[in-house]
């Protein structure tokens, strides 16, 4: 390609020029239109040019110009909490590395990389660990969310292949979302789905899920499913298509194996595994088997188990079995976690694969790689996966550590432990953008490492499309780009020929080249058309779906068969339902559901910096059902202590009949930085797949106590502050921080402990009404007549309006505000429903009663509330139903 004439890709919006980039959340990949204003950030929009989003944004999206403050940022390298010259700590890095290696061998140091780095971040680091250190010990976070899929799809496929498209949702007739909260997980898909449901008034939505979640209300049929019983269904499922003359045998003759031992087990399973009434069952069977155009979606509820690749080869089963697969509104859809998550799959970034769908097993495989690489050395096998990466590290076998743009002290099972074990690390690197992540503030070396607003290259979504991500704001400080970083220290360990690199585009050029011989061995993953463009083209690259590759272009897989097993036939398994590893016993008779809110993110370093996303939901919770709290004494918005063979959580109790009796639900975002009681993976057993290698994240045992607090409370202030409360959560707040607190002890003066809280000396005045017998206090701090601080304590959980109190600092203020409400004359919005546009629930309730609204859109209308992402959509459904449901007299 010339490319010669062709621009960057920017656009005008309102007047303005907006670089065209990619969000960096979830594996939808949303194109946006991002806009620096001035001042650090940046003004976003939603690329209406997408084909991954086509103009729509979720919260986490619309918020992304508030993410990119510097204040917590890491600006220079650190070496044991020293600041550092680039210089000195990259040749400490490559010296360190290359000693460990020549004393104990390549096997005695790892990479724990993330679906955050970009492809051409990614190629690098796998380059430079499996060709020329010679190990295959590089394994990425992406293990925790979809190692599972990768691992039904090789099984099923020959490769790791995701056979369909986005527009299946558009063109299917049923879609079956299994172990996926689309609506807070995926929203932009989620919207794309209640679009086709508008549409086609026809479609019929399945929701299987052990709790009920916001994606359960567009849903027609929500089936709660025992945890782990989705291999009962789906073998269920199976045998009722081979029972009712469903299954598509012309297509399997002709390209399919193993539907005789697959059945054959399927058969021998117990339905009655999945916790499902018999009549449920049979619902769903007739209702899959009688709709051809059937699309199921699946994500971390099936991902996330010691059954997961079996799970993921049930419903793959049950597809190719009928011949529904690669065609338009049929076939089976993970959904992915990350923005990247896909593209560290085609470079290889987990430990027991090779870039471009090579396989690290197969001699061939290896030697065309090493070839094209001129590496000295190529592993002959897997690497350590993450859980046995960091048991090795606890053991003593891994002794160098490389962790880039991830936090495993909080994400990984058994998280304490992980700590502890990076902390014990003779030698540990961190490259990320803060210093301030539980993880990082245990390296011996601190990298600073550019962050989405400041890297260029590319990412791969849910759906194989390949998108630019492109720098919007100068590198901040010191800071690198990872790829960058990782060339200096190949060069210092002697490997500087090989990694050369002078941008991004010269990266995606080597791998573009590299896929054109991985499409010669015959792989599924080939974009060698893309081999020789120039940098004007690669800064110009409109999204695409791969491969791209003379007649290969896009579109979807299988439809015709042309699987990647060496006969060329796709493979059906015989899988059989085995229970989630940990068991509820006496001691710890719960089951633990872990998961995400709508309006964070993984470890929250990026999405707790905007003030609009942590109003939603602003401290950890456990959900749990009302006649577990009433047997365990706990009450609405208390503390429960949860503990397990791993850790202790403290936890906000939620009382709700959306889970089942017996389990409970926790989000895993809160950190040492924002919870530290929070940690809720430190609770999770390192139970894995025995094929993925991918933690059962949501099935763990626990047990449950109130916690014994004297005293609840709830502080702000207009500067950032780390409480000692036993329990503590903090959040931003436009004008400052907020923190909920609890502890079992009274302090022994309520106006010292508020002033060492805060850090406030005694030029401000304290206005205050304090109970000591009864722990109740509230002091509010002025200056010069405005707020700056204030604390509510009591015995119970503290009811104040925390909206209206966030919205007055700064403001001035008098005794008053030590009512923690508004007056008349201001309203209070309440809490915040709609982040998008930062819209209250009791402004929503006022509206629905004041201006007579009857449905969703109306509100969006009159509020803009659910009129951007729209995944506050089912809330205000329950708002409205509230609002409305008539009150019987008494």
């Amino acid at each position: 390609m010339d490319g010669s004439t062709r621009p960057a890709k920017l656009l005008q919006v309102e007047g303005r020029l907006a670089t065209c980039t990619t969000c960096p959340y979830c594996g939808v990949g949303c194109g946006v239109n991002a806009v620096p204003d001035g001042l650090g950030g940046l003004t976003i929009t939603a690329d209406k040019t997408h084909p991954a989003n086509a103009g729509r944004l979720c919260s986490k999206g619309t918020a992304l110009g508030e993410t990119t403050a510097l204040d917590d940022r890491l600006l220079t390298p650190r070496i044991h909490g020293r600041e550092a010259g680039w210089s000195d700590a990259l040749d400490l890095v490559a010296t360190k590395f290359r000693k460990t290696i020549e004393k104990h061998g390549p096997d005695s140091v790892a990479f724990y990389v993330s679906g955050q780095l970009l492809t051409e971040d990614y190629y690098v680091a796998n380059k430079l660990m499996k060709g020329f250190i010679g190990s295959a010990n590089i394994d990425t976070n992406s293990r925790l969310c979809m190692a599972s899929s990768v691992a039904g799809h090789r099984r099923a496929f020959g490769t790791d292949t995701v056979p369909g498209l986005y527009e299946d949702l558009d063109q299917a007739d049923l879609v079956v979302l299994t172990g996926s909260n689309l609506a807070w997980c995926h929203p932009v898909l989620f919207q794309r789905l209640v679009a086709a449901k508008k549409a086609n008034p026809a479609l019929r939505i399945v929701n299987i899920d052990p709790r009920r979640t916001a994606t359960s209300e567009l849903a027609d049929i929500h089936l709660a499913i025992a945890p782990g019983g989705d291999v009962a269904l789906f073998n269920a499922l199976l045998a009722y298509l081979a029972d009712t003359n469903r299954l598509d045998h012309a297509y399997i003759a002709a390209h399919v194996n193993g539907l005789s031992e697959a059945l054959a087990t399927a058969r021998a399973d117990d339905p009655a595994a999945s916790g499902l009434s018999e009549e449920a069952i049979a619902g769903f069977c007739a209702l899959w088997a009688s709709t051809k155009k059937v699309v199921t979606i699946y994500s971390q509820g099936v991902n996330q188990s010691s059954s997961g690749s079996d799970k993921v080869n049930a419903i793959l089963n049950c597809h190719l079995g009928s011949g529904r697969i690669g065609k338009p509104g049929m076939g089976p859809f993970s959904v992915t976690g990350q923005p990247n998550a896909m593209g560290g799959r085609e470079v290889g970034g987990l430990a027991n694969m090779l870039a471009c769908h090579l396989d690290i097993e197969n001699a061939e495989h290896r030697a065309t790689v090493k070839e094209f690489w001129d590496a000295p050395a190529m592993p002959e096998g897997p690497g350590l996966k993450a859980v046995d990466m960091f048991r090795a590290v606890e053991e003593g076998r891994i002794k160098a550590l490389w962790i880039m743009c991830t936090n495993p002290a909080v994400s990984m099972p058994e998280a304490d432990r992980v700590a502890a074990a990076i902390e014990s690390c003779d030698f540990t690197v961190v490259s990320d953008l803060t210093a301030q992540t539980d993880t990082a503030r245990l390296a011996d070396v601190l990298l600073p490492a550019t962050g989405w607003a400041e890297k260029d290259g590319t990412v791969t979504n849910s759906e194989r499309c390949i998108s630019r991500q492109r720098a919007i704001l100068p590198p901040p400080g010191a800071a690198r780009h990872d790829w960058r970083i990782l060339c200096d220290v190949a060069e210092r360990m002697g490997f500087g020929a090989a990694f050369d690199f002078a941008s991004p585009a010269e990266i995606f050029r080597e791998y573009a080249a590299l896929s054109g011989l991985a499409g010669k061995l015959g792989r599924d993953f080939d974009i060698s058309d893309l081999s020789n463009m120039s940098d004007r083209d690669y800064d110009a690259l409109e999204p695409f779906h791969w491969p791209r590759a003379g007649d290969r272009q896009g579109g979807r897989f299988f439809a015709e068969g042309g699987f990647y097993h060496p006969d060329g036939k796709a493979r059906m398994l015989a899988v059989t339902h085995r229970a989630p590893a940990s068991r509820p016993c006496p001691d710890y008779p719960f089951r633990l559901n872990t998961g995400r809110v709508r309006d964070h993110w993984h470890t929250m370093t990026r999405t707790a910096k905007s003030p609009r996303l942590s109003q939603h939901i602003a401290e950890p919770y456990l959900e749990i059902h009302p006649a577990d709290a009433a047997e365990l004494r706990l009450a609405p918005a208390f503390i429960a202590e949860v503990s397990s063979r791993h850790g202790r959580a403290l936890l906000r109790v939620l009382i709700s009949e959306r889970v089942q009796r017996g389990q409970v639900f926790a989000p895993m975002h809160w950190t040492g930085e924002t919870a530290p009681c929070g940690r809720v993976d430190a609770l999770v057993a390192a139970n894995t797949d025995p094929v993925s290698g991918q933690p059962e994240s949501k099935s763990s045992t626990v047990a449950i106590r109130p916690m014994a607090a004297a005293w609840y409370g709830f502080a702000l202030s207009n500067r950032e502050f780390r409480p000692q409360t036993d329990y503590w959560a903090r959040a931003r707040t436009r004008g400052g921080w907020r923190a909920e607190l609890a502890s079992a002890e009274a302090p022994a003066d309520w106006n010292d402990a508020a002033r060492a809280l805060f850090g406030l000396g005694q030029k401000a005045t304290a206005v205050s009404m304090i109970d000591p017998a009864h722990c109740a206090a509230r002091i509010a701090f002025l200056e010069e007549g405005r707020l700056v601080a204030a604390l509510y304590a009591g015995p119970e959980p503290v009811g104040v309006s925390r909206s209206f109190l966030a919205g007055m600092i700064g403001e001035d203020t008098s005794a008053e505000i030590l009512s923690g409400r508004p007056g008349a004359e201001r309203p209070d919005p309440g809490p915040t429903v709609c982040a998008c546009f930062d819209v209250g629930q009791n402004t929503i309730l006022e509206a629905i009663r004041s201006q007579r609204l009857s449905s969703v859109e109306q509100i969006g209308a009159a509020l803009q509330a659910g009129s951007n992402c729209g995944s506050c959509k089912p809330e205000l459904q329950a708002l409205l139903a509230a609002a409305t449901t008539p009150v019987a007299a008494e």
